[in-house]
């Protein structure tokens, strides 16, 4: 399994494995398909190895489930290939990432 979800009080972490692409897509959608409206989302990418434009898009989803408030996101643990992919598609301004 690729994508695997961890939640504590009103956060969900989102824990990335491997590749990030159209195969996790049902996983990833699952993890906050049914989160309250209030829950802070943490994608942790520290063990992602890959991830390509269906996964951006994802993000995007997840993002609009959540109100489309960038506070309530973050991106965490990219590799640098994994950051400099975030960066060149402007994902900085719209998650926070570190």
């Amino acid at each position: 399994m690729s994508i695997s979800t961890t939640s504590h009080n009103n956060t969900t972490r989102i824990i990335i494995t491997d590749r990030f692409d159209y195969s996790v897509h049902s996983e990833f959608r699952a993890s906050y398909k049914n989160t309250p409206d209030n829950t802070l989302f943490i994608i942790d990418m520290n063990r992602a190895t890959y991830l390509d434009s269906s996964a951006l898009g994802m993000m995007l989803l997840l993002r609009e489930h959540a109100s489309k408030a960038s506070e309530k996101i973050s991106i965490v643990g990219c590799n640098p290939e994994v950051k400099q992919i975030l960066e060149m598609s402007n994902f900085s301004g719209l998650f926070n990432i570190s």
